[in-house]
């Protein structure tokens, strides 16, 4: 692994106004997750893991388009929700939600056609089979971005269900209508970041989007500051690469977290979640260090 690596005040661009958030567009989003998760199989030991994932994501853009369209929050929910700094979504309400059901429903009965690892298999028959008591622990586990570790492999697929329905929510809403909440958590559902992301896109270059685990929004954080604690003291960059790396993991020792950090303005085809799994090689590395990670990914739970 590399040494830290100082963060460099010169490299800091971006923009005076930067919006405060990009919302998903689902079919988009899960069919360029698959490309990427296909992609990265190619070459990675991760390879039938990567090349399943690949699969779910291609289930995840079909089901956005057939599933029934989704309720968008009232507008005195969305005023209420401005006035307070909260999200739009109260996602622990959620749990009950008949869609959010549905949605796992159809994404069970949809992922029994895929091609998957023994494990994963037996896993899925068993929240097929779940009664109710033992769904709703495992959508409130994930709602609340927690993963026991001795029962990823069910959590996975109940994620996949959550990250499809509350991306169909998140794109309901308007982008600018949308408030800053606190620091490292997502302005439309509430949720942590998997990772940030610095941009290179068109009249938004070299600014960081922290990319929501749960419904795929990216909302811009400050650069070199800790998405887990807020300081801008002890921030440090370490790679399995070089310093030119595209993917870090940004360390912080006052609070003793770290979070991935995408190059995306260096290597626009890279994917919050999809080479968060793919780097997985920097996780390892990350375990021998201090430091926790800070992301949450419920595809790298148990990892």
């Amino acid at each position: 692994m590399a040494e830290d690596i100082q963060p460099d005040p010169s490299l800091i661009g971006g923009v005076p106004n930067p919006p405060l958030a990009f919302l998903p567009e689902p079919v988009k989003l899960f069919q360029t997750r698959a490309r990427r998760f296909a992609f990265l199989a190619e070459s990675n030991a991760l390879a039938p893991y990567l090349t399943f994932l690949a699969a779910l994501s291609k289930l995840q853009a079909r089901l956005a388009v057939t599933l029934p369209p989704v309720a968008a929050p009232t507008s005195a929910r969305l005023a209420e929700a401005a006035r307070a700094a909260m999200p739009p979504f109260d996602r622990m309400a959620l749990v009950d939600d008949p869609g959010l059901s549905a949605t796992l429903d159809a994404l069970l009965e949809g992922a029994a056609d895929l091609a998957m690892p023994d494990p994963a298999r037996l896993a899925l028959d068993a929240v097929r089979a779940a009664e109710d008591g033992d769904r709703h622990w495992l959508l409130a586990n994930i709602l609340s971005d927690r993963v026991p570790e001795d029962s990823a492999a069910p959590h996975l697929f109940v994620a996949a269900a959550v990250q499809l329905h509350m991306a169909r929510l998140a794109a309901t809403l308007d982008a600018e209508a949308l408030v800053p909440v606190s620091l490292g958590v997502c302005p439309a559902c509430g949720g942590r970041p998997a990772t940030s992301s610095v941009v290179g896109t068109q009249g938004v270059e070299n600014v960081r989007y922290a990319a929501c685990a749960c419904c795929a929004t990216q909302w811009n954080e400050v650069r070199v500051k800790c998405l887990c604690c807020g300081s801008t003291k002890g921030i440090s960059y370490r790679s399995v690469e070089t310093s030119e790396a595209t993917v870090k993991a940004e360390t912080c020792r006052e609070c003793h977290a770290w979070v991935k950090i995408f190059y995306q303005v260096k290597n626009p085809s890279l994917e919050p979640i999809a080479d968060d799994v793919g780097s997985l090689g920097l996780d390892i590395l990350m375990k021998e260090t201090e430091f926790r990670r800070g992301g949450f990914n419920p595809y790298l739970a148990g990892y």
